[in-house]
């Protein structure tokens, strides 16, 4: 069984700064892209940004030059550094990767149960 776990959520001061990270555990061949997508009280879940295995990564708009994402394919985990956090950027984070899971042979979409990150003003 493949599960996605996020870890680093809190409550931040606007202005500070946090750590996700999230990790696959179970029996797969390989990941192939990771993401984070947000979901605000009220409001549908979205992307954040996008990492393939080699490295290229997208933002959405809204946190570009404030967020990295980053991936570490020996440990099976994808962070994101969130720095400059707004009271906006308050959201349940979730981990999302593109994984073959050597029970199927099939690539399937999976995600984690997230993590909440309050930014207080």
């Amino acid at each position: 069984q493949v599960q996605l776990v996020e870890s680093g959520g809190g409550l931040v001061q606007a202005g500070g700064s946090l750590r996700l990270a999230c990790t696959a555990s179970g029996h797969f061949f390989s990941i192939s892209s990771m993401a984070w997508y947000r979901q605000a009280p009220g409001k549908e879940r979205g992307l954040v940004a996008t990492i393939t295995r080699d490295g290229n990564t997208d933002y959405v708009d809204s946190v570009k030059g404030r967020f990295t994402i980053s991936r570490d394919n020996a440990k099976n985990t994808v962070y994101l550094q969130m720095t400059s956090l707004k009271p906006e950027d308050t959201a349940v984070y979730y981990c999302n990767a593109d994984l073959v899971p050597i029970a199927t042979k099939r690539t399937g979409n999976y995600w984690g149960k997230g993590t909440l990150v309050t930014v207080s003003s």
